[in-house]
């Protein structure tokens, strides 16, 4: 087996992180289905007087037309009226929609808000990545698995209609309430029945988020090693392992400094040491610092004959925003350039002065 691969159930610890984060396993159809199927039940029980209210409204707007003047005034109240008709008689039908849509959430990932993870997040706007989630490998898969749960449910609710086409072909010269309420009936059965394949899918789709959450979520041997050492040791031990940890964090940042192409100051407060050797995409930071450890960069930088270029707000900009061994970010890019030129030049003429 090779070093890394995440084979070990997460721990505890690393569910409680994903969840902090928001990641939990969800599904999208599944909520949309239980939301569709209470939808068609309370109508099936609401709509005749539903019907019925906004039908006795229409009566009552009409016949109001045709017994007054049709000004301004009159026609803002019979708006009026049939929006609160209407109002009156859809409310139990969004209710229990919001209900039952809360509930199948909350039964799914449980009742523990993430405030985490409604932060908001610069790398969802950034187009980079917005391409990657529109055409990469994840993107197809649900595009796929949406024609397909659409072809589904289409083809349950086109094996639901044929058989009734008739049946509603031999219902020309019905009366408007007979026909209306033939056709009511129909069109429920049609929707409950797509609403219950579309449940199935939902069901399928929560096992697999289930199954996906928990892959994302495996950890290798040595993250678990090393998250039971952390847990064993008490804190005093934690502290005095962090410190060392630091200390050698520190030591390996000062034996780099040496190797840097140059030093950017901000002469007294910041210094930070950048490498470039070509064979990255652009320079790294391998040192930064603040006072007295910038002071103890710019002393081994002297020691060692590395050229140190005074740049306040460059400096500034990459000890807030870039850690040790990143590269420095696209938006810096002209900035640190023009220091490495001016840095390549001043070698090359002491070179030749030199020679």
């Amino acid at each position: 087996m090779a070093a890394g691969d995440k084979t070990e159930k997460a721990t505890p610890k690393r569910r409680k992180e994903a969840r902090r984060e928001g990641q939990v396993a969800r599904s999208q159809d599944l909520n949309g289905a239980l939301v569709l199927i209470a939808g068609i039940m309370t109508l099936g029980v609401v709509g005749p007087g539903m019907a019925q209210r906004l039908g006795d409204t229409l009566r009552d707007n009409l016949q109001a037309i045709a017994d007054h003047d049709v000004t301004a005034t009159t026609v803002g109240a019979l708006f009026l009226d049939t929006g609160r008709t209407a109002a009156a008689a859809l409310w139990p039908v969004v209710a229990v929609c919001a209900v039952v849509g809360i509930v199948g959430n909350v039964a799914q990932v449980g009742l523990k808000p993430t405030p985490k993870a409604a932060r908001p997040r610069l790398s969802r706007v950034n187009p980079l990545q917005g391409a990657k989630r529109l055409f990469g490998k994840e993107a197809l898969f649900e595009t796929g698995k949406n024609l397909l749960k659409v072809s589904v449910v289409a083809g349950i609710a086109m094996w639901s209609l044929l058989p009734h086409i008739g049946d509603t072909a031999a219902m020309v010269g019905a009366s408007p309430y007979q026909f209306g309420g033939a056709l009511a009936g129909k069109v429920k059965s049609i929707a409950l029945h797509a609403g219950l394949a579309y449940l199935f899918i939902g069901i399928i789709d929560y096992v697999y988020q289930r199954w996906r959450h928990e892959k994302s979520l495996r950890m290798d041997k040595e993250e678990i090693k090393e998250e039971s050492k952390g847990q064993d040791l008490p804190a005093e031990v934690k502290g005095a392992i962090r410190r060392r940890q630091f200390a050698a964090a520190r030591a390996r940042m000062m034996a780099a400094v040496p190797t840097a192409d140059v030093i950017v100051t901000n002469p007294t407060h910041f210094s930070v040491a950048l490498k470039y050797d070509g064979k990255k995409t652009a320079p790294e930071v391998i040192a930064k610092g603040q006072d007295l450890v910038a002071l103890r960069i710019r002393e081994l930088a002297a020691e060692h004959g590395v050229p140190v270029v005074p740049d306040p707000p460059l400096a500034r900009s990459l000890y807030a925003t870039v850690e040790v061994g990143q590269q420095i970010p696209e938006e810096l890019f002209q900035a640190v350039a023009q220091v490495l030129a001016y840095v390549y030049r001043v070698a090359g003429r002491r070179r030749l002065q030199a020679a």
